[in-house]
């Protein structure tokens, strides 16, 4: 028997009411008036079983899909793990792990938490958890790892294509985020920040006490791979480095009351330290808050790559049955008045991926000091490295999880001590040239995008057969030509290999420790701060 639903009119008045400061209330009006009695014929009369909450779910995330990506609908599962990253604290079993496509495989064990106690390694897939099989488990299987603090989850999971078994005991999990931070030489402090959560700003005052304590008169801050979080925390870190009463942010809207500028409230920590921020393509929102602040006021030195750019502020909106609607609200700018949003989702190309600013197009502002900087897209460094770069066969290859694989084979068939006796040579690089080709890697450049839209045109026109064989031959001299990136990216590709390389056998602290003398960008920081009249140079 089929079920009939139910539309509850008087929530479309109250949702109506809520709109009416609206120009086009009535057409707003008319727009849900028809969704909903669409909504009701088609769970009245659709030939097969429906389930209200999968088409409303689809129906929303068709609407937002439009938008840009950071507007987003929350269940109330996503609720809490979103005020759960912001606190950072959590109970579970202390690892990420990527759920795709039926399989749930462990991307990294947190040191000396519940499942790096449990042996679990980044690569084991989890096949079953409680004797719930992740194959056959509908929603998210991820869930199935929360629970309450000291209640005990049994795993089964394939290593290397052998079954295993284990249990372990959920905890509570501090995700710091300063996760290292280290004296270099005599006087260099090294602070990694990893995340804009409620802890941010009180563990990088500790570190940076602590690192003069030790006789830290110079510092750098890496953001790299930050992708931010709370913008107040964004703040409050600048305001470590520079007096109360500065502006740091500003943000506007298309609502008024969201058009605001949030200035440093407190007195600052240091204000004559000198500053190296490292970021990099994968530093973005908060991160680009604070290196756009540093930079802005002439108060640091931006070393690296350009940071991912991402210059738009989202607010959760609380809605009915705890659920949210996280909502982009307004575009925040640097103090000189830099938007430095790249992505224009607004106005898309004929694909419908939204337009990246042209270079050409980039306006100067000025920094508080006179120097000249520029917006277009994330926050370009003083002195910008080529290993910071994330040229599209990297990008590609960590999408496709490549990497990722490649060092777990790694993990299983090498033998290592320490991060210090750490080389990947030539013959490793060319053993994962091999594994590449065995494992069948492949993406799409946008020029063979481009090439195959236009052969699609000339098979419509009906000339194909007369250039088909040309294509080949220039699809054949394009994959050549990626094989030949490979070599030429190898650098850059050697530097994230490395790092998740080091993961596996010494954690996040090991491959932090590596770095401190193999990162181009820390080594590059290291000598500017040595260098007095390069760094004054270079503010001033």
């Amino acid at each position: 028997m089929k079920k009939k639903i139910l539309i509850p009119f008087l929530a479309l008045g109250i949702l109506l009411a809520t709109v009416s400061f609206k120009k086009d209330f009535f057409e707003i009006a008319k727009q849900i008036e028809i969704f909903t009695t669409l909504f009701k014929e088609l769970n009245m009369n659709y030939v097969d079983e429906t389930t209200p909450s999968d088409l409303i779910n689809k129906a929303i995330k068709g609407m937002l899909d439009d938008l840009d990506p950071y507007t987003v609908y929350w269940n109330e599962q996503e609720v809490e793990d979103a005020r759960i990253n912001n606190s950072g604290v959590y109970t579970g079993i202390g690892a990420t792990v990527r759920n795709k496509d039926g399989k749930m495989v462990v991307l990294e064990p947190f040191k000396g938490f519940p499942a790096d106690i449990a042996g679990l390694k980044a690569g084991d897939e989890i096949i079953t958890i409680n004797d719930i099989n992740i194959k056959d488990h509908e929603g998210d299987s991820s869930e199935l790892l929360k629970g309450m603090a000291d209640t005990k989850v049994n795993l089964t999971y394939l290593r290397q294509g052998k079954k295993e078994e284990t249990s372990l005991i959920r905890g509570a999990i501090d995700v710091h985020a300063v996760p290292f931070y280290q004296l270099i030489g005599d006087d260099i402090g090294y602070i990694v920040l990893s995340k804009f959560n409620k802890k941010t700003t009180k563990e990088t005052k500790a570190a940076l006490t602590d690192l003069k304590s030790q006789g830290a008169t110079k510092l750098i801050l890496d953001l790299r791979g930050n992708p931010g979080g709370l913008l107040t925390e964004a703040v409050n870190i600048v305001n470590l480095f520079v007096p109360k009463g500065e502006p740091i942010v500003t943000t506007k809207s298309a609502v008024k009351k969201y058009n605001k500028t949030y200035k440093t409230q407190k007195t600052a920590l240091d204000l004559e330290i000198p500053l190296v921020v490292l970021v990099n393509g994968r530093s973005a929102s908060a991160s680009e808050i604070v290196s756009g602040g540093l930079q802005d006021l002439d108060r640091a030195v931006i070393v690296g790559a350009r940071s991912f750019g991402k210059g738009l502020v989202q607010r959760p909106k609380k809605l009915t049955y705890g659920t949210q609607l996280k909502v982009t609200i307004s575009r925040y700018y640097t103090p000189s008045g830099r938007c430095i949003q790249a992505l224009d989702y607004w106005n898309r190309d004929e694909n419908g991926d939204p337009v990246r600013v042209d270079s050409k197009k980039y306006n100067s502002f000025k920094t508080k000091g006179g120097r000249t900087v520029y917006d277009g897209g994330g926050i370009m460094p003083d002195i910008e490295l080529e290993s910071g770069k994330f040229s599209t066969i990297t990008t590609a290859l960590l999408k496709n999880n490549v990497i990722f694989n490649y060092a777990t084979q790694y993990y299983y068939s090498n033998k290592l001590e320490s991060p210090e006796e750490f080389v990947f040579t030539d013959a490793n690089f060319k053993e994962f040239l091999i594994f590449i080709k065995e494992n069948k890697f492949e993406y799409e450049t946008e020029s063979e995008k481009l090439f195959s839209k236009a052969m699609r045109k000339t098979s419509e026109e009906n000339f194909k057969d007369n250039i088909d064989l040309s294509f080949k031959q220039l699809m054949t001299d394009i994959d050549k030509a990626k094989e030949e990136m490979l070599v030429a990216k190898k650098e850059e590709i050697v530097t994230i290999l490395s790092d998740e390389i080091l993961k596996r056998y010494f954690y996040r602290e090991g491959m932090y420790s590596y770095q401190l003398t193999h990162s181009a960008e820390i080594i590059k920081a290291v000598s500017v701060l040595k260098n007095e009249s390069l760094y004054d140079k270079i503010l001033k």
